[in-house]
Parts: structure tokens; C-alpha cells; sequence
């Protein structure tokens, strides 16, 4: 758990564009991969941005699927109600291939979706087939809130060339506000924290998780969690069933649950007047490894741009398009794409389109560009 990998139990995970910096997380380690070109395609777990902030950080293209489109069967749980399947990629192209590979309803997830699923690779256009406006009549908000305060000045700028290219692909920008996004992030950390209390109780080396050899229950207990858990879990874990404990359900978890009908009915309103809503995946670029480690609040706070699309269900793409700290040369951004419920389709034809006809980028980390011919 946690978005630097520094909660672990496989060690660190180093960025590829520099290896003093986290690659973000929790998946950092898929996303660091295919950034490294260790692998060509990659999944990982997204619960409250897992899969998307990574792949900002990196350089690569990151996908959350609609809650629902892929099985969660084989996933250890974490938040039930929130965790999905991502995928990560070098191109749109690849990450939509590996979408559709994993796409389907499963028997054995009772919360799979039924809904037929299309062959995404249909919507990739060849650039020698594209005219001067590709994109032409579609709407597309951004997220007011997302550019405020907080937000580094390189990132909002990023942002603001990618807007200023999907304009030049036809695409009408606007800016939407989303009242609620501010409240998502303690939603969430409160609900995510206690559905990970309730569904990790099953660990308690009897059952599941870490065996230990104890002469009474006490020492069972102890032993199973303190040795089967690192600092971050076991937090986390403290916090949700604080939450969830006699007196203080209503006032933390089932406000938490209110909040997140509200964040669904805006995120509604807005996607009902445009068809994609676009914001940064990360208020930054890649930190230091330990810079936010004693920091937890400040850590949590990097997860504003990404907790509100999980609490409502909805999927987003995330592909770089810029640079921070020295321009070509330095740390890559991530631009989110939001799309509305079982439309990743359309989420993986705006990003292709825009990978495609985005000039001056080539987001391969330096090693590796001069190591291969990547």
C-alpha cells in the first residue's frame, strides 16, 4: 500500500528516469517496468490511483477500467468496492490490446459486469488516415479543481499544452468545476481503510496470511501480524477499524459513504455535457525516495487527482504528454482522461489519436534509450 512502493515487502522500487525517485504506487514496480521496457505490456492493482499515478511518474500509459469490466478474481482485496485490474503500457495501442485481452465477465466474481465488451483495438486510426480535425466535436472539461493551488507550476503548464493540443485536434475546452472533489480524498482514505480492516482480518495466521508457532492466543496474534505486515498496512488497517468501531461508524464511515453519492451525481453532471473530462494524474512530478516516507498526510495528498474517479466507478487513461525540470531531459507528466462508465473506448481513441499527433515527445527514460534501440 501506498503511492512510492516504500511500503513493500520486495524492496524498493526505483524510477527509470531517475533512480532517486520513487516511481509511485502502489504498482509502481509494473509501471517501472515497462518504462525500463523489461516487459512490454504490465497489470497492476488501481484502488485509489495505483495504476494511474505510476504511470505518470514513469512515462508510460496507464488504464483503470469501469469498476466492473475486468474480474477481480486472483486480487488480494484491499477495498472491494473500489479496487480494479489496470493495465500498463509503452502506447494506447498496447495497453488496449492488454484491456481487451483481460475484459469480461467471470463467474467467479460475483461483481464482473455482464455488459458485452467491445473490440477496443477498433478505435486505433492510422495517422496517415487522420484529417486535420480528428477530434472534431467532442467536449472536453477541465477539472477546475485540479489546477488550483498545490498543483506544481510545471504540471498545470503541461496540462494546459495538452488542452491546447487536443483544441488544435477539434476538440471544444472548457472548464467544468466539480464541487465535491476536494471532499474525496478523506472519503475515500476513510472507506478504503475499512474495507481493508474487514477484508484483511482473514490474515491472521490461522486462516490465511503469515504462520507462526505461538504457545498461547495472544502470541498468535502478535506474532502474525506484527511479522505479516509492514508499518503502512498495519496503519491503515488501525485506521479502518477505528472507523468502523462502536460510535464512530456514522460519524466517519457512513458520512464518508454520503460523500461519495456526491462525488458520483457530479462527476454525472459533468460527463452528461462533455464526453471526456481531463485533469493532471499528480500534482507533481516523481519525488525523492524518503522525501514524504515520515510524511504520511503529505503522501496521501498526492492522491487528490485520482481518489474521486474509483469512488465513482469510472474509467481513466493516463498518458504522458510533457516534461518538468529541464524540459525533454527531465521528468515526464501524466495528462488523465475520464470517460463515463463502460466507455473506454472512446477514453482509448482520444488518447491514441493524441499520442500520435503529439510533437517533440519521445518518452523513453535516457538509460534506456541509449542502452537499446527503443
Amino acid at each position: 500500500m501506498g503511492s512510492t512502493t516504500e511500503g513493500s515487502a520486495f524492496q524498493v522500487t526505483a524510477n527509470p528516469w531517475d533512480v532517486s525517485r520513487v516511481p509511485g504506487g502502489s504498482s509502481g514496480g509494473s509501471a517501472a517496468a515497462v518504462s525500463a521496457r523489461q516487459c512490454v505490456v504490465s497489470l497492476g492493482s488501481d484502488t485509489g490511483g495505483s495504476v494511474r499515478q505510476p504511470a505518470s511518474f514513469c512515462g508510460v500509459v496507464g488504464l483503470k477500467p469501469t469498476y466492473g469490466r475486468v474480474s477481480r478474481y486472483g486480487l488480494m482485496a484491499y477495498a472491494s468496492s473500489l479496487d480494479v485490474i489496470g493495465c500498463f503500457g509503452s502506447s494506447v495501442a498496447d495497453t488496449g490490446i492488454l484491456l481487451h485481452a483481460i475484459s469480461g465477465h467471470d463467474r467467479l466474481d460475483a461483481t464482473s459486469s455482464k455488459r458485452e465488451v467491445p473490440d477496443f483495438t477498433s478505435q486505433f486510426i492510422s495517422t496517415d488516415m487522420l484529417d486535420s480535425k480528428p477530434l472534431k466535436g467532442l467536449r472536453v472539461g477541465m477539472i477546475r479543481e485540479t489546477l488550483d493551488d498545490g498543483v506544481d507550476a510545471e504540471v498545470i503548464d503541461s496540462i494546459r499544452s495538452a488542452a491546447s493540443h487536443l483544441e488544435e485536434l477539434g476538440c471544444t475546452i472548457t472548464e467544468v468545476s466539480l464541487p465535491s472533489f476536494s471532499l474525496g480524498l478523506p472519503a475515500y482514505y476513510i472507506l478504503a481503510s475499512s474495507e481493508s480492516s474487514s477484508n484483511l482480518s482473514r490474515y491472521d495466521g490461522v486462516r490465511y496470511g503469515k504462520q507462526v508457532v505461538a504457545d498461547e492466543l495472544n502470541s498468535l496474534y502478535g506474532d502474525s501480524r506484527a511479522k505479516g505486515f509492514g508499518p503502512e498496512v498495519k496503519m491503515r488497517i488501525l485506521m479502518g477499524t477505528y472507523a468502523l468501531s462502536a460510535g464512530y461508524y456514522d460519524a466517519y464511515y457512513k458520512r464518508a459513504q454520503q460523500v461519495r453519492t456526491l462525488v458520483q451525481k457530479s462527476f454525472k453532471t459533468a460527463l452528461d455535457e462533455n464526453d471526456i473530462l481531463i485533469s493532471p494524474a499528480a500534482p507533481s512530478a516523481a519525488y525523492k525516495i524518503g522525501e514524504k516516507k515520515n510524511d504520511p498526510l503529505a503522501m496521501y495528498a498526492g492522491d487528490i487527482m485520482t481518489v474521486n474517479v474509483n469512488l465513482a466507478g469510472l474509467p481513466a487513461l493516463v498518458l504522458p504528454c510533457g516534461f518538468v525540470d529541464g524540459g525533454s531531459s527531465g521528468l515526464p507528466v501524466g495528462l488523465q482522461m475520464i470517460g463515463a462508465a463502460f466507455d473506454e473506448g472512446k477514453l482509448l481513441k482520444v488518447g491514441h489519436i493524441f499520442e500520435q499527433t503529439l510533437q517533440g515527445c519521445r518518452f523513453v527514460p535516457p538509460l534506456v534509450a541509449e542502452d537499446s534501440a527503443c
